[in-house]
């Protein structure tokens, strides 16, 4: 095997890349001045080396605790509990949330042999019972191993005195009602929202 081939084939283990585009990527470091390949493998070892999750929350980052746990422009009175640390990322694009977070680091999911002591839940209940918290925010995914780890959270958390919510589902912004599914259109009409 060429070392072509098995820089094809380390790219092609990465999530969402084909061969082709693994083919795409390897060709193009071939036509990349030296600096631009090297700068890149830096990069990979450096994250590899440097990155680590965050002790309070989960998140991954090069210094623990993470920036968002030390930030004092955060909210802790609200924890957002989201399934995996990309998940954050995702949520912090959108400028809208000012609370902390929790990383569970997976979702229930029984097939697979993941069940509730795999997940990051101790530390959330200990979080969440200091009596600084007064919101959790359950972000998990809108499928049906997040349904139920956001329920099986919900149940945990209830009797601590908290308010436990779900973030919202339903139709995308720029979506159409005609392409949308069943469930899609009920989780909309079940979210509605006075204007």
């Amino acid at each position: 095997m060429s070392a072509i081939d098995d820089l094809v084939g380390e790219f092609a283990r990465l999530p969402g890349i084909g061969r082709k585009t693994a083919l795409r990527l390897a060709f193009h470091l071939l036509k990349a001045p030296d600096d631009d390949a090297r700068r890149l493998a830096r990069s990979i070892i450096e994250v590899r080396d440097k990155v680590r999750p965050c002790e309070r929350c989960g998140n991954l980052s090069d210094s623990t605790p993470c920036a968002i746990c030390l930030s004092p422009r955060r909210d802790p009175a609200t924890l957002c509990v989201v399934e995996e640390a990309s998940d954050i990322m995702a949520i912090e694009r959108t400028g809208e949330y000012r609370g902390l977070y929790h990383v569970l680091g997976g979702r229930l999911s029984p097939l697979d042999g993941i069940g509730p002591s795999e997940l990051n839940v101790p530390p959330l209940l200990a979080r969440a019972g200091t009596g600084e918290v007064r919101e959790v925010v359950l972000a998990t995914n809108p499928s049906v191993e997040g349904e139920a780890t956001a329920l099986y959270l919900a149940r945990l958390l209830s009797p601590l005195g908290l308010r436990v919510t779900r973030i919202a589902r339903g139709l995308p912004v720029g979506g159409d009602l005609e392409y949308a599914d069943g469930v899609t259109i009920a989780e909309a009409l079940a979210g509605r929202r006075e204007l």
